[in-house]
């Protein structure tokens, strides 16, 4: 029996669990979550959506079986367990958290083995295929075929893989790595072209739910325009400052023919009302790229700035969220309500 209420599913616990309710946090999606040991939360802002945790893995399942409507969960288990009629449809694959990498990782003492091609080579003067243990079978089988390592043996292991060699159940392995600490301590090291994915959080959903119900959709859409305008906003910061000019147009003239700033649709310029008689004063506000700020804020100055305050942007909304339409596209949907 299809469930009426809208499920999602975040990770239950560890980095992605945290990660998760940060993220949703940010973007004005808080979850409440009232007794810590529980399973179930909600999120008020969004009445009729109910949290569950899971497994990470688990959450893939349930999206992919109906159970859950969405899940958070790290791009590597989706593209692992997905397939090309699978129902999981990716909303967004860059929420900016749980960044790690699956990698191929080679014993030290294989000092001539640098490279994948390295590997090819060592694998050809072996007396048997190499065997590559993995939690990622279906990604580390591709990419070892694309990469000329059709013959090897995978080997499907569940729990700390770094002993594998170690113990000699396995040559190499391919997993998840964050510092790679753990690597260095089991004497174990990286190809400087072994990247088999650059993961981190993703948001996905149940295709038959989205298609079928407008309520699901809906959702989809308004977690989707929080979470764009959240991420496009971390870029961005507003700097206000003041100039002494006798107008906003004599101002603007500066800007444009001096420093050229504009910053996302040119910059908002008004005049500083002062008591008495004070000197012509105007403040300018643009929002501008937080790598450029350093940048901004000398050509402000070089054109009489003063008296500058940087604050951080909550939210940059376009006028219409990028992934949203994106979706409706996989869904071959025309209507935009």
């Amino acid at each position: 029996m299809q469930h009426t209420e809208i499920r999602l599913g975040l990770p239950s616990k560890g980095r992605l669990e945290s990660g998760s309710l940060d993220f949703l946090s940010s973007c004005g999606l808080q979850v409440h979550k009232p007794n810590p040991r529980q399973y179930q939360a909600t999120i008020p802002v969004v009445p009729g959506l109910r949290v569950i945790f899971q497994r990470p893995g688990d959450i893939v399942v349930g999206v992919r079986n109906g159970s859950l409507d969405f899940g958070i969960t790290g791009l590597d288990i989706v593209l692992e367990q997905m397939e090309l009629s699978d129902a999981i449809v990716i909303l967004h694959d860059e929420l900016g958290f749980g960044r790690c990498t699956l990698q191929i990782a080679v014993p030290d003492e294989w000092t001539e083995v640098q490279t994948l091609n390295d590997l090819a080579n060592y694998a050809k003067m072996m007396p048997n295929n190499l065997r590559v243990a993995t939690k990622y079978p279906s990604l580390t089988r591709e990419f070892l075929i694309e990469n000329g390592l059709s013959d090897c043996d995978l080997i499907s292991a569940e729990g700390t893989l770094e002993v594998a060699p170690t113990i000699g159940y396995a040559d190499v392995i391919a997993d998840l790595v964050s510092s790679g600490q753990t690597l260095r301590d089991n004497r174990l090291r990286t190809l400087d072209n072994g990247n088999i994915l650059l993961s981190q959080a993703a948001l996905i959903g149940n295709s038959d739910s989205l298609c079928t119900r407008s309520s699901v959709l809906k959702v989809a859409r308004h977690v989707l325009e929080l979470a764009e305008a959240y991420l496009r906003a971390e870029k961005y910061c507003t700097v206000v400052a003041n100039i002494r000019e006798e107008s906003p147009e004599a101002v603007a003239h500066k800007m444009f023919s001096e420093i050229n700033l504009g910053g996302l649709q040119g910059p908002t310029i008004s005049r500083v009302i002062t008591p008495g008689d004070g000197a012509d004063m105007c403040s300018v506000e643009v929002v501008v790229l937080k790598d450029k700020l350093v940048e901004v804020i000398h050509d402000l100055r070089s054109i009489g700035g003063s008296g500058v305050i940087v604050t951080p942007v909550s939210y940059v909304f376009e006028e219409e969220p990028e992934r949203y339409e994106a979706l409706l596209e996989k869904l071959g949907r025309k209507d935009h309500d």
